[in-house]
């Protein structure tokens, strides 16, 4: 007898439920934070997300690495790898700061940036041995391109990878401190105002130099932070966003620490890369 009305009460929900959308169909059940993230995901799919009064931040940070310094940044510096394609500055990561509503909901497929694929591995590789390339760019689009997605430009992976690429041809670091000539070298020393000042007139004011000390305690080059507004306008000036730096973009483990403010009164190295003792690059 309760099987039959079991039964019978299915039969009863059925042509409701086919009329109803996924999403509906998975509010009615009890997990809420499930719901939650179908709600998030639903935002993002349908572009409602994108309006203005859920996107919360106003700054992003540019990081772009110099490998011959990364490998200095970790404490098995043996994790370390520079691919033979790898000479100039990477991509770290576009981190918009103060983000409040982020979406773990929204995936990442190889084929979401498969035509990208080749640009990405010439200027946004993964320096470790421990993590493959793809693992590396879907952290970055979890834990940071899915806060973007509240702004049309970047509002899927494919978009927010292109926009990286982009920004890494306008700010090539390489060139522009080569030309000035500042050049990596594992005797000469730079100091941070000199590096400053060849950057300020293409990234603007407000970025940062970075470094790591190396086992023997130096002070090594490792990171430029360049400021954007969401709109990708060199520099921001929305109050509380300027000094504060998000948790490590790619979440790379390992590490002995983060890069810091390149001293000012302490001439830091410029190590050269050595593809094969990336850890060693002088020798």
């Amino acid at each position: 007898m309760v099987f039959i009305l079991q039964t019978e009460m299915c039969h009863s929900l059925l042509p409701l439920l086919v009329t109803l959308s996924p999403a509906l169909i998975i509010l009615l059940l009890p997990n809420v934070s499930e719901t939650h993230e179908v709600e998030l995901w639903e935002d993002y799919k349908y572009g409602r997300h994108s309006s203005e009064h859920n996107c919360s931040w106003k700054c992003m940070l540019f990081t772009l690495q110099w490998p011959g310094g990364f490998c200095q940044s970790l404490s098995k510096e043996t994790l370390c790898r520079i691919p033979q394609n790898i000479s100039s500055w990477t991509i770290h990561g576009l981190w918009p700061l103060h983000a409040q509503r982020c979406c773990s909901c929204w995936p990442m497929f190889r084929s979401d940036v498969q035509e990208l694929e080749g640009e990405l591995l010439d200027y946004w590789p993964s320096l470790l041995k421990t993590k493959t390339y793809f693992h590396f760019w879907r952290e970055e689009w979890i834990k940071h391109g899915s806060c973007a997605a509240c702004v049309e430009g970047f509002n899927s992976p494919l978009k927010y990878f292109q926009i990286c690429l982009k920004l890494r041809h306008q700010f090539d670091i390489y060139n522009l401190l080569e030309a000035a000539g500042i050049t990596p070298s594992c005797e000469r020393l730079y100091k941070v105002a000199e590096v400053k000042k060849v950057l300020q007139p293409h990234i603007g004011e407000k970025h940062e130099v970075q470094c790591v000390k190396d086992e023997q305690d130096r002070q090594v080059l490792f990171q430029v932070k360049v400021q954007l507004t969401r709109n990708l306008t060199v520099g921001c000036d929305h109050h509380g966003d300027g000094d504060v730096d998000p948790a490590d973009g790619p979440g790379l483990g390992q590490r002995t620490s983060g890069g810091h403010p390149c001293p000012p009164d302490v001439p830091f190295y410029y190590y050269p890369i050595n593809h094969t003792a990336p850890w060693q690059p002088c020798g």
